[in-house]
């Protein structure tokens, strides 16, 4: 989000930006760290172009995505709007490659992309932990969530991009992270107005949570 750029920019020192791919990438030093900041763009073809990009020139050691979901309504304490939301597991809503496969299983990766976090680490973000479910859909109506629901009902949150961050980071073996921050929950009635009143709020929820985890490591 250009909101959530807005407020990591600053943070950076020695800062400097390059564009490859159509992508501008920021680099700079935040607090102990080297940290290249980038906006990849909506879908999974973005993020994964934009992944790559990011692996193959900079070379990081952890990828951490952000950005929002949508909350499923999904377990014994449900994602709700500005909770953020860290991924143990994420996988795919909209893929299926056939006999030999799981629904949701890319061909020749696991059938889930694993948070490789410590605990502790995990535990010191204060985030609401569990299954994304990924695809290339804005999750809006009903009967779409509850085919999402239906191949995993045990998903916390919806979103476009983060299984193709993770399958990427897997090919390349590097670590991933993916935080999310709820912008509205799919099937509700006023979800399209929460989702647009959003906005505002949840750039630096997502800020916070990145800055946060940038002093733990």
């Amino acid at each position: 989000m250009d909101k959530e750029m807005a407020l990591l920019l600053p943070l950076l020192r020695d800062s400097s930006e390059i564009s490859i791919n159509d992508t501008v990438f920021h680099t700079g030093t935040i607090e102990r760290h080297d940290v290249v900041l980038c906006k990849c763009g909506i879908g999974k073809v973005n993020a994964a172009v934009g992944t790559l990009t990011l692996i193959e020139n900079f070379h990081p050691s952890l990828i951490i995505n952000t950005g929002v979901a949508g909350g499923t309504g999904a377990g014994d304490v449900p994602a709700q709007v500005m909770d953020l939301v860290m991924a143990s597991r994420i996988g795919y809503h909209d893929v299926w490659c056939g006999p030999g496969t799981e629904a949701g299983q890319a061909a020749g990766y696991p059938a889930f992309f694993e948070n490789p976090l410590p605990r502790e680490i995990r535990d010191a973000i204060g985030a609401k932990e569990g299954l994304i479910a990924s695809g290339d859909i804005f999750v809006d109506r009903k009967e779409d969530l509850e085919r999402i629901l239906a191949l995993y009902p045990d998903a916390l949150a919806v979103d476009m991009e983060s299984a193709a961050i993770a399958q990427v980071c897997h090919l390349k073996h590097i670590m991933f992270v993916c935080l999310r921050v709820v912008s509205d929950t799919p099937g509700e009635n006023g979800n399209a107005m929460a989702y647009c009143d959003f906005w505002n709020n949840a750039p630096k929820r997502a800020f916070e949570s990145v800055e946060r985890l940038l002093r733990i490591l």
